[in-house]
């Protein structure tokens, strides 16, 4: 069931690869033929992925939330939560269902507010960025990408809609071109962790290495389909983003951070 659902996600994804050439090559030379083929791609396209995830069998209720260490060290606060809402995305795609994104907060260096201006900043202007980022629990690395750019920031209204177009081409690319730089953890019983959006070439970390519970693992970017510098942290049951369901978590004596609230985690000796 999994390899069917494997070739029906790839095929998805390059269903959309075919209906952009084909909706230029019919724009270009006006032949009638194209267009109900380009339709068809197009609705194919989006019916498959979500098809090839509800042949994954789930889990007949609500899986019980994995207590694990919080992967950062100081005061930050939540965005997207799912201290607020199921699934804390929007989507379930991905393995976001309990995902969370977090940004670093200091009183002598605030975050830049979300505005009209100016349109896109550099990340060091983030308390976020290049923040250590540690693991969870002891684990084996499944997976750790390092060559995306940490592009400027698009917290700003001019900047969504070139992140909403810049996120369609980053679908087509495939999940690691959504999460962009990352570590991917096996915490064993089926659960693995991911660590999205980090800084390029800060990888301490390889696959196959063995981690134990605070080792340091990189710090936070901006790479991929990333607003600003942040972590986004979720729990998952595969290491393969396209079948991979969400796993709720809970950490070590904070919980899980709602929207806006702020929270402190202790540096890993202290835990």
């Amino acid at each position: 069931m999994h390899a069917l659902t494997r070739i029906l996600a790839t095929l998805g994804q390059a269903l959309w690869w075919a209906f952009i050439v084909l909706a230029v090559a019919d724009a270009f030379t006006d032949t009638p033929a194209l267009e109900p083929v380009t339709w068809a791609a197009l609705v194919l396209a989006v019916l498959l992925p979500p098809l090839a995830r509800k042949l994954v069998p789930g889990p007949a209720a609500a899986p019980e939330p994995v207590a694990v260490a919080p992967p950062v060290t100081g005061t930050w606060s939540a965005l997207n939560s799912p201290a607020d809402k199921v699934p804390s995305h929007g989507t379930r795609a991905l393995g976001q269902a309990y995902a969370i994104d977090i940004v670093a907060e200091r009183d002598d260096r605030p975050r830049p507010s979300f505005g009209w201006w100016p349109p896109t900043r550099r990340n060091a202007a983030f308390p976020a960025y290049g923040e250590p980022l540690y693991a969870v629990a002891d684990a084996t690395v499944v997976r750790a990408g390092h060559r995306r750019r940490d592009h400027l920031s698009r917290n700003s209204w001019p900047a969504m809609a070139y992140l909403l177009a810049e996120g369609l081409f980053r679908t087509l690319g495939g999940p690691y071109w959504i999460v962009g730089n990352h570590v991917l953890l096996d915490l064993g019983d089926g659960t693995y962790a991911l660590y999205a959006h980090l800084r390029r070439g800060s990888l301490a970390v390889r696959p196959g290495e063995r981690v134990r519970a605070g080792q340091f693992l990189a710090r936070c970017g901006n790479s991929g389909n990333s607003t600003e510098p942040h972590l986004h942290f979720q729990l998952m049951d595969s290491a393969d983003l396209r079948l991979a369901r969400g796993i709720p978590f809970r950490w070590h004596g904070i919980g899980v951070p709602a929207a806006r609230e702020r929270f402190t985690a202790p540096g890993p000796a202290a835990r």
